[in-house]
């Protein structure tokens, strides 16, 4: 049995505030709100709509097989959230949520559209979401306490 902790209950409003503003982005983002890019620092950042039909940062997978991956990836992380919650490494547990959410929010773009909705867009960068930003959040976190452990 999972024992609560109440710092957990603000991570997983936030992690869900994250996701309700990602999935209003993209819902102006798909009602063509973004057809014309729209200037937040100069020519810098923009909100801008691309549909991404790969992977992060425009990596080439796709397709059937790749949402296939994802959901198993969604899955093992979820039996991995519940193993570390009861193990009471909340650090991990709060670092796991925000991937899962952002991984869960592009999937639904993915099976509703074929692709993912992006609307950040960085000059000299890439196109990307709050999902996107919550799941490399996540795992640069992850990456970060490993390697504490390593050390």
């Amino acid at each position: 049995m999972l024992k609560y902790n109440k710092n957990m209950a603000f991570w997983i409003l936030l992690a869900m505030f994250f996701v309700i503003l990602d999935r209003f982005f993209k819902f102006l983002a798909s009602s063509g709100y973004f057809d014309k890019s729209i200037s937040i620092v100069g020519d810098f950042f923009k909100l801008n709509f691309i549909p991404n039909y790969n992977i992060a940062f425009s990596l080439p997978l796709s397709g059937i097989f790749l949402n296939i991956l994802i959901i198993l990836i969604i899955i093992f992380l979820l039996y991995e959230l519940l193993f570390l919650g009861q193990k009471q490494e909340w650090g991990k547990v709060v670092l796991l949520t925000f991937i899962i959410f952002g991984a869960i929010s592009n999937m639904l773009d993915r099976l509703r559209y074929g692709f993912v909705v992006d609307y950040l867009d960085l000059k000299y960068f890439t196109v990307f979401n709050i999902a996107d930003v919550m799941i490399v959040g996540g795992v640069l976190g992850l990456i970060l306490i490993f390697c504490k452990k390593i050390n």
